[in-house]
């Protein structure tokens, strides 16, 4: 999966550029979450997710890692732009709680 990252200070804003959150690409981003979200450069992950519209549950297990590990060092994760499929997953899952989920990411800057 190819995806963009910025960063504002301690915030890292990564872009996901694909249509699925599948099988196929969740080992390559469960290790960039290893990477991204670490407590001393990362306070708060915003997982951009416009172009995705499917996501598997490899793909809800990668959202997991991210979400586990920004925890343990009191961090927190905001998806934003989730598509009405994903979202109806993660409300399936009851993931819904887990996530903050926000409109845009002007909105999960500001949180």
């Amino acid at each position: 999966m190819k995806y963009e990252i910025s960063k504002e200070g301690k915030i890292t804003i990564l872009k996901l550029h694909g249509r699925k959150l599948d099988s196929t690409v969740a080992p390559e981003l469960k290790a960039e979450f290893l990477v991204l979200c670490k407590p001393k450069t990362t306070s708060k992950l915003i997982i951009d997710m416009k172009e995705v519209q499917f996501c598997d549950s490899s793909g809800l297990s990668a959202l997991l890692i991210a979400d586990r590990t920004m925890r343990q060092h009191g961090g927190m994760v905001h998806l934003v732009h989730v598509h009405d499929k994903v979202t109806d997953l993660m409300r399936i899952t009851q993931l819904d709680r887990m996530f903050t989920i926000n409109k845009k990411v002007e909105d999960a800057l500001k949180a």
